[in-house]
């Protein structure tokens, strides 16, 4: 069933990992909507997974020539979506005008396609991190989870949850006092102040230590973090963004960026994400409502819970409707 929602079908949505879009027709789901990404020279492009001719799957037939060939009739699409050879017809016979597929917006970058469901023409968030040559970039995901993206956009802006369910390894049950911040609404986002959290090994050296986090919210499903230790000038980025399949059903990423040598390959970093979004995991499945309240006295929030106040303060003002109640 497709979701209605105006404000994210007007939005740029994660859709898949780049590394994921070779040489083959791949689909995704987004929001209810079956699309196929197909990559050729010119890059990834994206399409109503439906052949206008008698409805088959795109993403079931192949790439040829830079073309997306429909499996069931040969029908040969271009990049733009309009469709250049139709085999059933005679040598010399036009192809009909409305022989086109059905084309979204698609970007690729921070290693991740984006796609745009209205072709609104808004422009996709700034990461500036990822381009600095300094910084070490990961991939991470995907991760599905059986809740509404904005349950799992909530988790990852919860910093109170760090000491208890993430015991040992974000924070101990000894140090789970959070002090007081603020929050900005600026232009382009909504950051926090620095927050100070007691880790028990945040650089690997094997000395406990305050480091220091702040987040900011990017988009209705984008957010992202920064995590600082002043001592060593160490910093480490998270954009996590989730793809909303259908309703409760949810495909969650992340782009990790670090300024320094943790000493750990790739796979051992997405290892200890995967371990750390497991612990979270069962909690936004089983929360209720499964919907996120925008209605503030709903549920009892303190002081170190700003972050997720502005949050959906944040969805009740663009108008979100997925996910939230």
């Amino acid at each position: 069933m497709l979701i209605q929602d105006e404000v994210l079908r007007n939005d740029w949505i994660v859709a898949s990992r780049s590394i994921d879009i070779k040489g083959e027709p791949v689909q995704v789901i987004v929001m209810g909507e079956r699309l196929v990404l197909y990559r050729n020279e010119e890059g990834v492009h994206a399409f109503k997974d439906l052949c206008i001719h008698r409805g088959a799957a795109l993403s079931l037939g192949c790439v040829k020539d830079g073309k997306l060939v429909c499996p069931y009739h040969g029908w040969e699409y271009e990049s733009n979506g309009e469709c250049s050879h139709i085999p059933q017809l005679p040598e010399g016979r036009s192809i009909p005008k409305k022989a086109k597929a059905f084309k979204y917006g698609c970007i690729e970058k921070y290693g991740l396609v984006w796609v745009n469901l209205e072709n609104s023409g808004t422009e996709l968030f700034n990461l500036p991190e990822f381009d600095d040559e300094n910084y070490r970039s990961v991939i991470w995901g995907p991760v599905q989870a059986l809740a509404n993206p904005p349950r799992i956009v909530e988790n990852f802006l919860d910093v109170g949850h760090l000491s208890i369910l993430h015991e040992g390894f974000l924070g101990v049950p000894e140090h789970s006092i959070i002090g007081d911040y603020n929050i900005h609404w600026e232009d382009e986002s909504i950051r926090s102040d620095e927050i100070a959290i007691y880790q028990p090994d945040p650089d690997g050296s094997g000395q406990p230590k305050h480091v220091y986090y702040t987040y900011e919210i990017l988009r209705p499903l984008t957010v992202r973090f920064t995590k600082k230790d002043h001592e060593t000038k160490q910093e480490m980025v998270i954009l996590l963004t989730v793809l909303p399949v259908e309703e409760t059903k949810s495909i969650a990423f992340g782009v990790m960026l670090f300024n320094y040598d943790s000493g750990q390959t790739d796979q051992e970093i997405i290892e200890f994400q995967d371990m750390i979004f497991a612990q979270d995991k069962p909690i936004v499945e089983n929360q209720k409502p499964e919907d996120l309240p925008l209605d503030l006295q709903v549920e009892l929030s303190l002081k170190s819970d700003r972050v997720s106040i502005a949050y959906r303060q944040y969805l009740k003002k663009l108008g979100v409707v997925l996910g939230t109640a």
